[in-house]
C-alpha cells in the first residue's frame, strides 16, 4: 500500500522525471499485490492488478511521447 501512496504521490509531479518514477513505483506495487492475491486466492484483486499493469504502462508511454513531443518543439 506504501508504494501505491507513493507512486500516485509521484505521478502528480509536474516533473518528468519523476512522474516516470512513479509509473515504475506503480508497476512495483502491482507486482507486491499480485504476490499477496495469489497468496491469498484472492483472484478479483489479481485481476485488477492486471488490468491497472495495463494502464500504467499506457501511462509510461504517454509521458515519453509527450517528452518526445516537447523536444520536437524546440528544435
Amino acid at each position: 500500500m506504501a508504494a501505491t501512496i507513493c507512486a500516485a504521490w509521484l505521478v502528480a509531479s509536474r516533473s518528468r522525471r519523476k512522474r516516470l518514477t512513479g509509473f515504475w513505483c506503480f508497476l512495483l506495487s502491482n507486482a507486491l499485490w499480485i504476490a499477496w492475491a495469489w497468496h491469498d486466492a484472492a483472484y478479483a484483486l489479481l485481476v485488477l492488478q492486471l488490468f491497472l499493469i495495463a494502464t500504467n504502462v499506457r501511462g509510461l508511454m504517454r509521458n515519453e511521447d509527450a517528452a518526445d513531443m516537447a523536444a520536437e518543439r524546440s528544435a
